[in-house]
Order: structure tokens, then C-alpha cells, then sequence
């Protein structure tokens, strides 16, 4: 099962989570306190650095007459669309540079480069999946609706397709977020009127999208549509695997914990960070890739602070770790390809039943919670600072690789 009480699978105290709260703190008012110009000229400068590599691709893949300049213009355009997704269209949405005050880049008016609308997705993601992040039943980003990656979601027979699934869900991502923020919109949709608006709008932006990419933009190659074509389908397809991939890594694998409803009764505010915290995984990336990613390669920042700038989460995580190693907290990263692996080792395995698996739902890779922990000693501080769900994790680990030994034959002589 999930998570029930977070403090307790923390190891931590009422007064430690407090405490941890008013640090964070600090770290978001000496953000706020410190950006000015260099943070405007950066997304400013990101935006005119985008648009331009996009007119550039589009161009090369018009005018080329080869594979190769084919194949670049295409490379070129599904990187064009990879940033204004990531970096510009997913971070102006989530108010990060609302404190600008400039009416072109604000959460409220910003209408990114893909199928579904942005102004859909922000209720689904910046409210039902950041204030509710991994809780079971509130944050519907928990496998999208279509993937099983905790074993409290129960089993169906048709998850045994789930490994396919998954390859769908990847090349047509785009479209799997369209709908995501437009089912959203409409379970909270009160009338049928209201409804229909819904649908008006997600459909407008739909005819809107497709008569750019595969109308527009192919009647302007001539007698070479064919070929722009496909190289717009495939530059969104790039495109779709890349967001997939950054938002599977940093949900999804081993150390992106689950919580119960339960958890987050009267939760407070420094709680709710210690969730996000436990809830979140990053990977490891250099600055191109941390761009490439929209700085989603700093997850466990984002969701600790989605409103500041994403270009601050370098710095911040130095700080978010030194935190986690004060309070004796996991902070959950890896190398991307690592990541990944074990996102897809949750997707196969937990396509099977319940009863082929072997860990228990209580102590899984996957699927954790504090009674994982029932039988085990207490964890004291010393002089040195606090021991705590880390020190107890790598306990646990190391406790497991005993007992495998313990089992092994000993070898004939």
C-alpha cells in the first residue's frame, strides 16, 4: 500500500518537518528576492533563440534536396518544439515568469506548440497533479489513466498490453496530454453547456495545430509536400518521445513514492513539501540537457517550487540537497538511461497480476510504505546530525543482501 503517514516513513518529527519547511522557505524568498534582468533576458532571449531554430528547420527541410539536409532540418525542428514544449510553453504556464508582467509571456495568455490547450492543461497538471502530487485518487498524472506503475492501482486484465501501451503513449504523447487536460475540464464541468465549451475549445486548438504542421506547412513545400510531411510527423514524434521520457524519469522510477488520501488530511505546508520531496526522482544532466528538459531534470525542484524560474533550479538544488543530507532524506537521482530502465521495469512487471509478483505491496521497488519499516530498531541521532529514512533505506538494503547471501549453497567441495 501507499503511504499513510508521511512523517513516520520520513523519520522525522513534527518539530524536523517544521524546521525543514522554514528552510525551504528561505531558499523561495531569496529566489524571489534576487531575480530580475538576467532572469527576463534569459527566457527572452530563449524565446527569440527558439523561433528562430524553428523558421531555420522549417526552412532547411523546404529547401534541402538531400537526405542529410532532410534529415538535419527534421533533428532541427523536433529540438525547435522539444524547447518551446519544455523550457518556454510548460514553465510560462506555470507562472514562472508571471512576476515580469509581460502579457506575451504569462501563464494566463501563452498558447504552446502542441495539440491539446495549454489553458486545459493547467488546471490538470498545476493544481491536480502539484497540490496533490502521487496522492491515489486526486493526481491523475499517477499513470496517466492508462498505466498501472503503483500496485495500489488494481489490476485489470487488459494491462497485460501495458508494455505496448507504453510505446503508444510515448510516440503520440502530445495527444495523450490533449486529452488528459481535456477529460479534467470536463469532470469539473458543472452543466452541459459548460461542457460543450470544453470541447469547443480543445477541438479549436486541435484544427488550429493540425492545419499548421500538416496543411500549412506542407502546401508551402510545393510539389515536396510529401516530404515536409513526413518529416513534421516524425519531428513531433521526437518531440513526444522526449517530454515522455523527461516525465516518465521524474515520477515514475524506484524512489517516487505513493501516498494515500489519508496522507494529506489537515497537511500542512511544510508537509506538503516533505511530500514532493519523497514523491519526486530527478536525473542526472549538464546544462544542455538540463535545457533540453525545461530544467525537469530538477524535478524534485520544480515540484518543491514550480512557480520560480526553471533556470534557478541548479542552485537551488545545491541547497535542496544539503538539506536532504541534514535530515537524513533520500534525494532520488540518477543517470537518465538508469532512470528510465527502471521506469520500464515497473511498466512491465506490474502489467502482470498481483500474484506473480514477488515483493510485497508494502515493500516494493515500486510501491513502499511506513510499514516497511514495522520490526525495525530505532534509528537514534548522534552528535553528527539526524539519522533518518535514508540511513534506515540503505539499512533495509543492506539487511536484504545479508539474507540473499544466507540463502545462497554453500559450494560442494
Amino acid at each position: 500500500m501507499a503511504i499513510t503517514d508521511v512523517a513516520v516513513y520520513a523519520h522525522l518529527s513534527a518539530a524536523d518537518i517544521e524546521a525543514l519547511g522554514s528552510e525551504l522557505d528561505e531558499i523561495r524568498r531569496d529566489i524571489e528576492d534576487c531575480r530580475g534582468i538576467r532572469d527576463a533576458t534569459y527566457i527572452r532571449r530563449t524565446i527569440a533563440a527558439q523561433r528562430g531554430l524553428d523558421v531555420a528547420a522549417r526552412l532547411v527541410i523546404m529547401l534541402s534536396r538531400n537526405r542529410i539536409g532532410l534529415t538535419v532540418g527534421t533533428v532541427a525542428l523536433a529540438v525547435a518544439k522539444s524547447i518551446e514544449n519544455m523550457e518556454i510553453g510548460h514553465n510560462v504556464s506555470h507562472g514562472q515568469w508571471d512576476w515580469m508582467n509581460d502579457p506575451e509571456i504569462h501563464s494566463t495568455t501563452w498558447e504552446w506548440d502542441m495539440a491539446g490547450s495549454s489553458a486545459q492543461w493547467r488546471h490538470a497538471h498545476n493544481y491536480r497533479h502539484h497540490v496533490f502530487t502521487n496522492v491515489l485518487g486526486m493526481d491523475d498524472d499517477i499513470g496517466f489513466g492508462v498505466m498501472r506503475v503503483t500496485r495500489d492501482q488494481r489490476w485489470r486484465p487488459w494491462m497485460l498490453l501495458q508494455p505496448l501501451q507504453n510505446i503508444l503513449l510515448a510516440v503520440a504523447f502530445e495527444w495523450g496530454i490533449a486529452i488528459h487536460g481535456f477529460d479534467a475540464e470536463q469532470a469539473r464541468a458543472g452543466t452541459r453547456d459548460e461542457k460543450f465549451a470544453q470541447a469547443r475549445i480543445v477541438s479549436g486548438k486541435i484544427v488550429r495545430q493540425v492545419a499548421k504542421d500538416y496543411l500549412l506547412f506542407p502546401a508551402l513545400s510545393g510539389r515536396r509536400w510529401r516530404r515536409t510531411l513526413t518529416a513534421v510527423l516524425a519531428a513531433n514524434a521526437l518531440r513526444n518521445v522526449w517530454a515522455y521520457l523527461v516525465i516518465f524519469c521524474g515520477h515514475f522510477p524506484d524512489g517516487a513514492e505513493k501516498f494515500t488520501a489519508a496522507a494529506i488530511e489537515q497537511e500542512t505546508a511544510p508537509e506538503w513539501y516533505l511530500r514532493q520531496m519523497l514523491g519526486t526522482a530527478n536525473f542526472d544532466a549538464g546544462p544542455v540537457l538540463a535545457f533540453l528538459s525545461g530544467h525537469l531534470s530538477h524535478q524534485i525542484e520544480h515540484h518543491l517550487f514550480p512557480d520560480l524560474p526553471a533556470n534557478r533550479y541548479p542552485e537551488i538544488a545545491v541547497r535542496v540537497r544539503a538539506l536532504c543530507d541534514k535530515y537524513d532524506l533520500p534525494y532520488t537521482s540518477g543517470p537518465l538511461l538508469r532512470q528510465y530502465l527502471l521506469v520500464m521495469r515497473t511498466v512491465h512487471k506490474l502489467a502482470l497480476p498481483d500474484r506473480f509478483l514477488i515483493a510485497t505491496s508494502d515493500d516494493a521497488p515500486e510501491t513502499a510504505s511506513e510499514r516497511k519499516f514495522l520490526g525495525s530498531t530505532a534509528i537514534a541521532a548522534d552528535g553528527t546530525g539526524y539519522r533518518g529514512l535514508r540511513t534506515a533505506l540503505r539499512r533495509r538494503a543492506l539487511r536484504a543482501a545479508e539474507r540473499r547471501i544466507d540463502r545462497t549453497p554453500a559450494p560442494r567441495s
